[in-house]
């Protein structure tokens, strides 16, 4: 990581900050338990760096909770990115709305991968002051919805599509087009990505595409194969705390629940 303090006193407290540093923040805090989920030591080390109110920040997020909605989702994408990368040590890796996600220092491809981390230019320009470009990894500051960052991406290889906490965002047509452009321009590869059930978009506005199932996406982008469709509460074991894996075991009894966030994997 680069060195030295990193302002972000100037950053507006919008969406923007939820998103990129509520998240960092959440991972980091999490790595702190005794028996972490994610581990993410790379997420607790930018925060120390970076100058801000997380004070102010602790009061939105309220990470004793919420720390292990995003444990539990990174964790399993992570775990399903690694096996990717085992099966294909030159791949190339699509990290879309990457943000402050660490998720290229945490796996640390071996071998001839290719790992290109994308998001808009305001955010890529705060991502570089906190990790720093190296070898074959690249960041591309531009939106996922554009055409032209596309071109950018060699088509030669077997490519793995990660896009946590960036659909939902979406509306629907920007979704498709953003699937059929991808495996469109890829011979093979893999789409793992976080969704949230419908009943959450119509309760929470700032969420534009709900899929009830794999077969929603399937429909959209017929080249897509479902693979695994995983709800977070599928992994309620791994959480240390006690009083919240029970949490996590009642909702998994109530499928609305248990199907209000999944992991998925899709093949193609």
């Amino acid at each position: 990581m680069n060195a030295g303090k990193v302002d972000f006193t100037a950053i507006p407290d919008d969406g923007v900050t939820w998103t990129l540093l509520g998240t960092l923040y959440l991972r980091a805090w999490e790595s702190r338990l005794s028996r972490p989920i994610l581990g993410d030591r790379y997420a607790a080390a930018a925060v120390e760096r970076i100058d801000y109110d997380f004070a102010k920040l602790k009061r939105r997020v309220r990470p004793e909770s919420n720390q292990f909605l995003v444990g539990l989702r990174a964790r399993q994408l992570d775990d399903w990115s690694a096996a990717f990368l085992s099966r294909h040590p030159d791949a190339t890796v699509l990290h879309l709305g990457c943000g402050l996600d660490s998720r290229m220092l945490r796996l640390d491809p071996q071998g001839d991968v290719r790992w290109f981390d994308v998001d808009m230019p305001h955010v890529i320009e705060l991502r570089r002051r906190v990790y720093p470009e190296r070898g074959r990894y690249r960041m591309i500051g531009a939106s996922v919805t554009d055409d032209d960052w596309l071109t950018e991406i060699p088509a030669d290889r077997p490519v793995l599509i990660i896009a946590e906490g960036l659909l939902p965002y979406l509306a629907p047509a920007e979704v498709r087009r953003l699937l059929l452009r991808l495996t469109g321009r890829f011979p093979s590869g893999e789409l793992i990505f976080d969704g949230l059930a419908p009943w959450i978009g119509r309760m929470i506005k700032v969420f534009a595409w709900s899929p009830r199932n794999g077969r929603d996406v399937e429909r959209m982008n017929p080249r897509l194969t479902c693979a695994e469709q995983v709800p977070i509460t599928t992994h309620r074991h791994r959480i240390p705390v006690r009083r919240y894996r029970i949490v996590y075991q009642l909702m998994h009894l109530v499928p609305a629940l248990r199907n209000a966030s999944v992991d998925y994997r899709f093949t193609f």
